[in-house]
């Protein structure tokens, strides 16, 4: 029975670059993944394009195919990413570029494009779709109509399975969906149709690729079982041997960090999961829950029973737009009295910025180490913390008003509590908000461009 060997190669945009070589030389792929996007990522792109249009790609597309292609490229494993984020073509060329470099021929790339819709926003509302916010209820977006930085809709797999049958090496798409680096090539190895498809196949696929999306994060990294993970540090990326049955293996490299048991797998089948039994993507709708989990060996586990039901008929969009700014500060204080001298930083800090008339629109202050995770539902410790590290935050609405907020915060070192020092200056910076909505699938059409050398 035919098996499709799938690596993944990163889970975000900054991640591990070792695991991924060491996939690449031994791992006997055939095809690498790998997802560097989030939420934010494509706003903060979208404006780097406006500032240079060669750029809004993910950086780190550059040095990972100096230190992968002239080994896939080798070996015959085919990659497939969404590190082109908003500029697709100028990805893509940088992958020439860097094969040219490298003296290699007979390379196929493909951009695939279509999700971002910035540029689209009235004629969306022109042709009905409310584009209503899915969190809070909004069905308007004038509001921030004028504030709008990006617009990208999670796209399938429909782009990556005609790059890939038009002979694609590397295939770099926009916001593909995380699951889509991976079901677009088993739709492609198996033959897969949307128009004659099997959903509970499809399902598994979505499973699966849920599974490996986030890289190491299955190999015991966030877990709970931390204790027990064995050299984080040297982690070990995850492989997936998909069958034509609809049933898989994870695994990782001999010789390799992490754990994997049916422990690690659940907690990421859990991982981003708002509703395990309908967790929807662009390529069809998992079940997640019918799925079981058998070990078969050290760091190796089977899914079976994964299932699946017909793809969502609107796609998810992420808007992105500016709502003020954030300003940021950091106070250290000494024992004694280190509760208390936090508490007269606070009243100082607020009474100045009463004086020089900042009203923010959100003023939050952690004591680091007693309630910056619990916020209120903390209890104030019985005896004074050794240290504390005061952090000031407030969303304001311009960047002056931000950088008056980083300055009062400083005049505590002196006319505060004795041994009052601030802490390293943080930038003010904008802040990007999130509008969450759905368009109709028919109205997001995709594109494929190839290039090659």
């Amino acid at each position: 029975m035919k098996t499709v060997r799938m690596g993944a190669g990163s889970g975000y945009w900054g991640d591990l670059l070792e695991p991924a070589i060491d996939l690449a030389k031994r791992g006997e792929l055939d095809y690498l993944g790998f997802d560097f996007l989030a939420e934010l990522t494509m706003s903060l792109l979208q404006r780097a394009k406006r500032r240079d249009p060669g750029k809004g790609y993910i950086p780190d597309v550059v040095p990972w195919m100096q230190a992968l292609l002239p080994i896939t490229h080798g070996n015959g494993t085919k990659m497939v990413l969404n590190g082109g984020g908003t500029n697709c073509e100028a990805a893509a060329e940088q992958v020439l570029r860097v094969a040219r470099d490298a003296d290699l021929t007979r390379l196929r790339v493909a951009a695939v494009t279509g999700d971002d819709l910035t540029s689209r926003i009235d004629e969306f509302r022109q042709a009905g779709v409310t584009l209503a916010n899915m969190e809070t209820g909004e069905r308007s977006i004038d509001e921030i109509a004028d504030r709008i930085v990006s617009a990208h809709a999670y796209i399938g797999s429909e782009g990556i399975v005609e790059a890939l049958g038009g002979g694609a090496e590397v295939v770099i798409g926009g916001r593909l969906a995380d699951s889509s680096v991976y079901v677009g090539p088993l739709m492609h190895e198996f033959g897969w149709s949307f128009e004659d498809a099997d959903w509970d196949l499809l399902g598994a696929a979505i499973t699966v690729a849920h599974v490996i999306e986030c890289a190491g994060i299955c190999c015991g990294g966030m877990s709970s079982q931390w204790k027990n993970v064995h050299e984080p540090w040297n982690m070990g990326f995850p492989i997936a041997d998909f069958r034509q049955d609809g049933t898989a293996e994870i695994s990782k490299l001999p010789d390799t960090g992490g754990l994997i048991n049916q422990w690690t797998i659940k907690e990421h089948l859990l991982y981003e999961t708002h509703n395990p039994t309908d967790y929807r993507m662009p390529d069809g709708i998992a079940d997640l829950t019918t799925t079981r989990l058998e070990e078969t060996g050290p760091d190796r586990v089977r899914l079976s029973d994964m299932s699946g039901r017909e793809r969502p008929e609107m796609l998810k969009v992420q808007i992105g737009y500016t709502d003020g700014w954030i300003g940021e500060a950091r106070v250290l204080l000494p024992w004694p009295d280190t509760m208390a001298k936090a508490d007269r930083c606070e009243e100082i800090i607020r009474k100045r910025l009463d004086i020089v008339g900042v009203t923010p629109r959100e003023l939050r202050f952690d004591r680091v180490g007693v309630d910056a995770l619990a916020g209120p539902l903390a209890r104030r410790p019985r005896r004074d913390p050794e240290e504390i590290e005061l952090r000031v935050t407030a969303r304001v609405a311009s960047r002056e008003e931000a950088a008056a907020v980083n300055r009062e915060v400083t005049h505590v070192s002196t006319i505060g509590p004795v041994g009052t020092a601030f802490g390293p200056p943080v930038k003010p910076r904008e802040v990007i908000a999130l509008w969450p909505t759905l368009v109709p699938r028919d109205m997001v059409p995709t594109n494929v461009l190839f290039e090659e050398i």
